[in-house]
């Protein structure tokens, strides 16, 4: 029987031991999970869209939007609210449920403030989930981003404490933890994760799994990215990693955080329909959808829709979309009732009129 306990207390020793397990043993004990507490052919879609492109002052490695390094990347500023609502109603239109927008910022300023919280009720009032990604969050600044309505916000780990260093210095870990510290503390549900195929060993991917699963709260959401290697990055030379231990990470990340949706994110691009297969069979249950990310590829949203198709995976039905068919289906029932009375009594009953 498949421990689902959900635990924060989880040992390095323990999760290395996950990723050493034969291939089979561990995908079936992640995929066991999974089919415990989600539906397994659903599929959470998200787009995800770049407020604010460019000139970053921090030094992520992996990042092309960061102003120290060259990548051609030509610098947006802030998107008008009009802009951001027509590209929100085309992800919806296009089966999205949650929407996703991103700024390359260390942190916003105050007078960004009002400007973001009007952008989230705006695209609140669309019916769909809205995530955002600033960079750090003080507590004053996470409250206004809950009180305007704001369900999520990302604030990746990337890596274990111990590679952090290597990968970023204009910020610390504990500056991160600290940013997820006060979404939490706001009432927004934390989206969190991390890039795996930065340089990194197997020791530091379940560091970064274990600082995750050892949350107050794991996060509800978790990113697990592939590194894009971006001409310009300090990164753009790595070697490649071993696609199987992508799926390793997708597979012990639901273990360990089985109630929390594994979402694969970045990389994907270059990823093999097969690749893809097996990480939905180990516990991913979540993607963004568009042909962009932030600034780098992804796949398109027909691509995708027929790799659903032929492994049988659905959309899942955000809360709007599922209280829209509940609605439908009460209105139905009543005109299907008042019908039945006219026809008793004789009267005229227009059904369109409801």
């Amino acid at each position: 029987m498949v421990d689902t306990q959900v635990r924060h207390d989880w040992q390095r020793q323990e999760i290395e031991a996950l990723f050493a397990l034969p291939m089979n043993d561990l995908l079936f004990q992640a995929h066991t999970i999974h089919r415990q507490h989600f539906n397994p052919n659903e599929v959470q879609v998200s787009r995800l869209l770049s407020i604010k492109t460019g000139a970053c002052p921090e030094d992520c490695k992996y990042c092309p939007q960061s102003a120290r390094y060259d990548t051609g990347l030509e610098k947006e500023r802030l998107l008008e609210i009009e802009k951001v609502l027509t590209e929100a109603r085309s992800a919806k239109a296009a089966g999205a449920t949650r929407f996703c927008m991103g700024a390359a910022w260390r942190n916003p300023k105050a007078r960004d403030m009002p400007y973001l919280t009007d952008m989230v009720k705006e695209v609140k009032a669309l019916g769909m989930e809205t995530c955002m990604t600033l960079g750090m969050l003080d507590q004053q600044q996470a409250d206004e981003l809950a009180a305007a309505g704001l369900d999520y916000y990302n604030h990746n780990l990337d890596t274990s404490p111990e590679f952090y260093g290597d990968i970023i210095t204009t910020r610390t870990y504990e500056d991160r933890l600290n940013t997820l510290d006060h979404v939490r503390a706001a009432g927004m549900k934390v989206c969190s994760g991390g890039i795996v195929g930065m340089g990194e060993t197997a020791t530091d991917r379940a560091g970064l799994l274990q600082q995750l699963a050892n949350m107050p709260k794991h996060p509800d959401s978790v990113p697990i990215n592939m590194l894009v290697k971006v001409a310009g990055t300090p990164l753009a030379e790595q070697e490649d990693l071993d696609p199987l231990e992508f799926v390793r990470t997708i597979a012990v990340a639901r273990i360990i955080m089985p109630l929390s949706r594994v979402r694969l994110s970045a990389g994907r691009e270059n990823m093999t329909d097969e690749l893809q297969a097996m990480c939905f069979f180990a516990g991913a249950n979540s993607i963004f959808y568009g042909c962009k990310l932030l600034t780098t590829a992804n796949p398109k949203e027909n691509t995708d829709m027929a790799l659903f198709q032929r492994l049988g995976l659905n959309p899942e039905q955000g809360q709007a979309a599922v209280l829209e068919q509940e609605g439908d289906a009460l209105k139905q029932a009543v005109q299907h009732q008042q019908a039945k009375q006219a026809k008793a009594t004789g009267a005229f009953y227009d059904a369109g009129a409801l």
